[in-house]
C-alpha cells in the first residue's frame, strides 16, 4: 500500500491578478491592508478584533506607529505580532534586538530595508528575514509602508 503526502499552502493574501494600470495594482494592495486593520486574531479561548487595537507610536522613531496583534504574554513568549505603520519618507533607524529573529512581510507601500548593509526593497509580497542580532533599518517610501513584523522570541 503507498502513502501520498498532500501539502497545500494557504496564502495569506488575496491573489492580485496583473492590471493593466496602477490604481488598479494600488487598490488590491490596500485590499489587503483593509482586510488585515479589520480581521480577527482567535486564540483558543477568545477572539479578538484587530479594528479594536490601536495604533501606539513608537517611542523612539518619529512616523512609525505599531498595532500589536498578538502579544508575548499571548504565547508564553514565544512569538509576537505587529502591524507596522511607517509613514513616508519615514525611517526606523537601524537597530538590532537581541536574541530575537525577526519576520517581515510587507503588505502595503514600499520602502528599503538596510539588513547588514544590504539595501533589499520593500513592496508588497517581500519576505525580509532578519537574524538575531542583526543590524537593519527601514526607509518608507513615498506612500508609506506596512509590514507584519513577527519576532521569535516575542518582543516585549
Amino acid at each position: 500500500m503507498k502513502t501520498f503526502v498532500i501539502c497545500c499552502m494557504v496564502l495569506l493574501c488575496p491573489v492580485v491578478m496583473a492590471q493593466d494600470t496602477k490604481s488598479k495594482k494600488d487598490a488590491g494592495q490596500s485590499t489587503f491592508l483593509t482586510v488585515v486593520e479589520n480581521g480577527t486574531v482567535f486564540y483558543v479561548d477568545r477572539e479578538e478584533a484587530i479594528s479594536g487595537k490601536g495604533w501606539n507610536a513608537h517611542a523612539s522613531y518619529k512616523g512609525v506607529y505599531l498595532k500589536h496583534l498578538i502579544l508575548g504574554a499571548d504565547t508564553g513568549n514565544k512569538l509576537s505580532c505587529h502591524l507596522v505603520k511607517v509613514a513616508p519618507n519615514c525611517v526606523l533607524e537601524e537597530h538590532i534586538h537581541d536574541g530575537k529573529l525577526e519576520l517581515h512581510e510587507v503588505i502595503a507601500g514600499s520602502g528599503t530595508c538596510f539588513l547588514n548593509g544590504k539595501a533589499i526593497v520593500y513592496q508588497p509580497g517581500i519576505i525580509g528575514v532578519i537574524p538575531a542580532n542583526t543590524k537593519h533599518k527601514v526607509v518608507a517610501g513615498k506612500d508609506g509602508l506596512y509590514l507584519l513584523a513577527k519576532f521569535t522570541p516575542a518582543l516585549q
